[in-house]
């Protein structure tokens, strides 16, 4: 793709792309063409998982050193064609982006909204999750090694829970777990579930794992951060790109893959890594659109 201002077509929609030359990542020298580039090339599994999610923009206008903002209701300059879904919070109604197609897509990113940060639910059951998530934040000295080792103990409480879960990097500094449900639940139902599972790990695993979000306890451990199973929170998708110092990239990961980490092997991916891990693998989130499992009691594990 260029990387000057240009005009392209996509699904019918004429699209004005600019400053495309731009650099947003100024230590890998990845600019906002390359950015667009990538999100209309990874567009294929990336628009199923947020898919009908309002969505919260991250906006770095000016590269991912710079000041950012988040912006809720979807910018009033957006195109006829953009969809919005309209959620009611406790004091007014916000307009957020649906990002349901390429154009949508491409759209976004052309704003320097580097990070896609959708809802757990759709916009047809906003109370509705389609899942739960669990996200991994290590505490320095604790780092992505930590954080496999935890999530491997977290897939054996899943395990005899019977359900399954799906990980992914951060494309931070952690990882994070995806257990899908696509059943009937509310968030009153899954907050509490991922709360006590936390607090279960932390039980068990007290010298490696907390569920408080208190600073003063986390140095070396790994906080299984339960909150975002919330109907106010957003959390940032599979296949997203990260404003770090490189591209980086939210990228599912094979349980094989977590095992190897724990063991000490690295486990970060740019967008030109996760671009080559599509062509050859495809979607290997997809069970979390498709899976249907129901949210179980918890027992005295």
């Amino acid at each position: 793709m260029a990387t000057n201002t240009t005009e392209v077509q996509l699904g019918g929609q004429t699209l004005r792309l600019s400053n495309l030359d731009k650099v947003l990542y100024p230590e890998a020298g990845f600019t906002k063409g390359q950015v667009i580039d990538y999100y209309a090339r990874i567009a294929p599994v990336l628009l199923p998982h947020i898919f009908d999610m309002p969505i919260t923009l991250k906006r770095y206008p000016n590269g991912v050193t710079q000041d950012f903002f988040y912006e809720k209701n979807c910018p009033k300059h957006r195109p006829d064609w953009m969809e919005t879904a309209a959620v009611q919070t406790k004091s007014k109604t916000i307009n957020y982006c649906l990002v349901n197609d390429e154009a949508s897509l491409v759209w976004i990113a052309n704003m320097a909204s580097l990070e896609m940060h959708p809802f757990l639910a759709r916009k047809q059951d906003i109370l509705k999750p389609t899942k739960l998530t669990f996200d991994l934040d290590p505490g320095p000295p604790a780092g992505i090694m930590q954080c496999a080792a935890i999530a491997l103990l977290l897939q054996e409480v899943f395990a005899t829970l019977g359900l399954e879960a799906f990980p992914k990097t951060s494309g931070s500094k952690g990882m994070q777990l995806e257990v899908p449900l696509n059943t009937e639940v509310t968030y009153a139902q899954t907050k509490p579930f991922a709360h006590a599972i936390a607090q279960l790990m932390e039980a068990r695993h007290p010298q490696l794992a907390v569920s408080r979000m208190e600073k003063a306890i986390r140095p070396g451990k790994v906080l299984i951060d339960w909150s975002q199973n919330d109907d106010a929170k957003t959390t940032v998708s599979a296949y997203s790109l990260r404003a770090k110092e490189a591209p980086t990239v939210s990228t599912p990961v094979t349980w094989d893959e977590v095992n190897e980490c724990a063991q000490g092997s690295s486990l970060s991916f740019t967008s030109d890594d996760v671009l080559a891990r599509v062509e050859q693998h495809g979607d290997i989130q997809r069970p979390v659109l498709e899976l249907h499992q129901e949210l179980p009691v918890l027992p005295a594990l």
